[in-house]
């Protein structure tokens, strides 16, 4: 385990719920994942400046993310009423929010790069097609960025479901020390 990921797990350590280290080199990206961005599943293809195809190309943002080194994923559960209960998973997504948050100072600090759960809910609604109103604190998901989540979530021994009535949200972390 790196000193960077020991940072980490320093501030967040007790909030989330698996983590795994990995060099970016083991990560799995996949142009059907940008696909699925492409049949708008989750309502924000072509809406914001994070999701496709706004925020780039596969390849460009791949290349973003094996710039570095490492990458530190992590995870947060949250319980739902039932799989329908959407103000429950947004709220899940809230707190998720509030964990990534309190490691934005060490990663900037650092030249690291994060990776959110979902697309970037910094605004009520994006000012796209109009410049971004916070471009320094703006989100891309995993997911935007072609990372097939549910597989390397396989390869890296962290649940991507934890069980009825919850929902998981993951986020990177990219580093080189």
């Amino acid at each position: 385990m790196t000193e960077f990921t020991e940072k980490i797990l320093s501030i967040i350590g007790k909030e989330i719920f698996q983590y795994a280290e990995t060099e970016t080199s083991s990560l799995i990206f996949s142009e059907e994942v940008v696909k699925m961005c492409r049949q708008n599943l989750c309502g924000n293809y072509n809406k914001t400046w994070t999701c496709p195809p706004n925020v780039g190309d596969l390849e460009t943002l791949k290349g973003r993310c094996l710039a570095y080194k490492y990458a530190f994923i992590f995870t947060t559960v949250h319980n739902i009423v039932d799989s329908f209960d959407i103000e429950g998973m947004f709220n899940g997504r809230k707190e998720h929010d509030a964990v990534e948050n309190k490691i934005l100072p060490l990663i900037k600090e650092t030249g690291a790069m994060i990776l959110g759960a979902g697309g970037c809910n910094i605004c009520e609604k994006c000012a796209f097609p109009e410049p971004c109103r916070f471009p320094d604190k703006a989100k891309t998901s995993m997911e935007a960025c072609g990372m097939d989540v549910v597989e390397l979530s396989r390869k890296l021994n962290i649940n991507y479901v934890n069980g009825q009535n919850t929902v998981t949200y993951f986020s990177a972390v990219f580093f080189n020390r």
